[in-house]
């Protein structure tokens, strides 16, 4: 056991540094790019586009969390990812262009084409590949990849579109004279038709690093991004291509490419999450044989109407504070699931002991105080 603890405050201490330095590249990104945005246009300009940017933003968070909720990522590192998005990834990406146009030669619709693609892309899946290296602990499998990968492209969609959307009102964008009409236009476009295309692209690198996560190969954990953010790429390629040179029209693009893939990888994070329920229903009743805690309260923990039942009695007999233990029994008892299933499957993280050993006492803690529906209340 001194191992495994040596390896908890390892991990604990690379969690610490990861959320500190990604916080200071944060702030350090978040200077220029808010300069850049205050110089795209007029302030009201920029008031207007700012709010029709912001739009999209709560629905698209509010579908991710609605997946996120078997084992809810921390609020924290969610944030993170959208702030990463919206500043880092994006500055990275409008310096790495200008550079890259000019050093490659390439600029104008090939730049859109080609060159945006592979760096916003890139400058996106970062902050996963940063998760993947520091915060393993938080990856349990392709839903959270996507989820984290959502976050980072709300967040480079937001900006990116207030970019948009001022440039369109100015004229500036090179397409129209400007005014009303080109900014309504390019509202419909971005924020209306295809809000989800950066979170769409993004997710593939996400699905990726979820795969790796779980993988018992080496060749799998290394080659599975790298597939990913190829992607990635591929489809941000291809839906900017139609955009600038029209390759059977935008629209026959939008219904043939951007639709039936926002579809497929929506599918893809509902088996994921099917799939988890059966795979937290499997790892626990193992658990529950070794006596890790009682078989019965399973059914309470992995299905996510008897949860939502489950917290309603808690709150009826015992209030706010009976709901919090029951939230945080079911919280524990999932951890524990995610945890034993990766021992099962032969991977278990390097502080799989001390965790272990951590969500055990939770569950043992917190168990005689709750009761799920039908059963007596304890005596608090």
């Amino acid at each position: 056991m001194g191992g495994g603890a040596r390896a908890g405050t390892g991990t604990r201490r690379s969690g610490a540094f990861f959320t500190v330095a990604v916080s200071i590249v944060v702030v350090l990104a978040a200077l220029p790019m808010l300069l850049l945005i205050a110089f795209s246009g007029a302030p009201r300009t920029l008031v207007v586009a700012t709010v029709l940017a912001a739009l999209p933003v709560a629905p698209l968070v509010g579908c991710y969390l609605w997946l996120d909720r078997y084992e809810p990522e921390p609020r924290g590192l969610l944030a993170l990812g959208l702030l990463w998005g919206a500043f880092v990834a994006c500055f990275a990406a409008v310096v790495l262009e200008g550079v890259g146009g000019v050093v490659a030669g390439v600029t104008g619709d090939a730049g859109s084409a080609v060159l945006a693609p592979v760096i916003e892309e890139a400058c996106k899946g970062a902050f996963l590949l940063a998760l993947l290296w520091w915060r393993r602990d938080e990856l349990d499998g392709i839903l959270d990849g996507i989820v984290y990968a959502g976050m980072v492209g709300i967040g480079f969609a937001f900006t990116e579109n207030i970019l948009y959307l001022a440039a369109a009102y100015d004229g500036t964008d090179g397409i129209g004279p400007g005014g009303t009409d080109a900014l309504t236009q390019t509202f419909l476009v971005r924020c209306l038709a295809s809000p989800f295309a950066h979170p769409l692209f993004t997710a593939f690198t996400g699905v990726g690093v979820g795969i790796a996560v779980g993988a018992r190969s080496g060749t799998v954990r290394l080659l599975a991004p790298l597939a990913g953010y190829a992607c990635a790429v591929a489809a941000h390629s291809i839906w900017n291509s139609a955009t600038v040179y029209g390759f059977g029209g935008f629209f026959t693009v939008y219904a043939v490419l951007m639709v039936p893939a926002f579809c497929g990888i929506g599918a893809l994070a509902l088996w994921a999450r099917s799939s988890e329920q059966r795979m937290l229903a499997s790892a626990l009743g193992d658990a529950a044989a070794r006596g890790l805690l009682p078989a019965t309260d399973i059914g309470w923990v992995v299905d996510l109407g008897a949860r939502r039942r489950a917290r309603g009695y808690a709150r009826e007999r015992g209030g706010e504070a009976g709901e919090r233990a029951m939230r945080d029994y079911q919280q524990a008892a999932i951890e524990l699931g995610y945890l034993h299933y990766r021992y099962l499957r032969g991977t278990p993280p390097p502080d799989f002991a001390e965790r272990g050993q951590e969500y055990v006492a939770r569950i043992g803690r917190v168990r005689p105080t709750i009761a799920f529906p039908g059963q007596v209340v304890p005596t608090r």
